[in-house]
């Protein structure tokens, strides 16, 4: 059974939505986009399409409506994550979801360490947080590391899969930042931060993140410019 019609709701500016969008990529699939200013959210958003009034949401099926003007009949959905793998179920031949059981189970595992270990050290390095040093940072980078496997292009084996999904948006917006010198951060943590990656210990994490900022989905899903606001 061919999918239904989708109408992604989401915003250049956040990572998590970028998740979705490089999802819908990867499978080629045929979509509607609506923008949502985060800033000043549309008073239909909430109540007709995510009661927690956060991006990505997805309305999927039902009538072809405008986004402005959500049907109840399509079936709402939210969360980057299940979002994610809800496409991989939809499209089958993108190969982003792993049929065998275990290269899910790493998948979902390497999401498990991306979402404890990386992206709470992220957030406290750009904001500043007194905890988030570059050492902290980098231990982050470490857990990643720690769990590619050797000789593989991706976070579990040659296929780009949810594990890479879930990663890169926060991996590039970091990358981002601290190449620009914005963020809340001390320069001299900054510095740090970045030669502590030329060691070359790192040799195979910063390999695996070239190809990811190097792949096709991603590239055309972000936007530096908005992603310079993710702060």
């Amino acid at each position: 059974m061919a999918p239904e019609q989708i109408t992604l709701y989401t915003a250049k500016v956040c990572p998590y939505a970028q998740r979705t969008e490089i999802a819908l990529a990867e499978a080629g699939a045929s979509f509607k986009r609506y923008e949502i200013d985060l800033t000043n959210k549309p008073e239909w958003y909430a109540p007709k399409v995510n009661r927690a009034s956060k991006v990505p949401a997805i309305a999927y099926g039902g009538p072809d409506v405008a986004p402005e003007n959500p049907s109840p009949e399509s079936t709402k959905l939210a969360e980057s994550l299940i979002l994610v793998e809800f496409i991989g179920d939809l499209y089958p031949s993108s190969n982003i979801l792993p049929t065998d059981p275990v290269l899910r189970a790493k998948a979902r595992f390497f999401i498990e360490i991306v979402s404890t270990k990386f992206s709470p050290n992220f957030m406290k390095f750009v904001s500043g947080n007194s905890e988030g040093t570059h050492t902290v940072l980098l231990s982050g980078v470490d857990a990643i590391q720690d769990i590619l496997p050797d000789g593989a292009k991706y976070a579990v084996g040659d296929q780009f899969t949810i594990a890479d999904i879930a990663f890169v948006p926060f991996w590039a917006r970091l990358n981002l930042l601290v190449q620009k010198g914005i963020g809340a951060y001390t320069d001299e943590e900054r510095k740090n931060f970045l030669k502590g990656l030329e060691d070359p210990k790192y040799t195979k994490f910063n390999g695996y993140v070239q190809r990811l900022l190097a792949r096709e989905s991603f590239k055309s899903t972000f936007h530096e410019v908005r992603s310079l606001l993710c702060r």
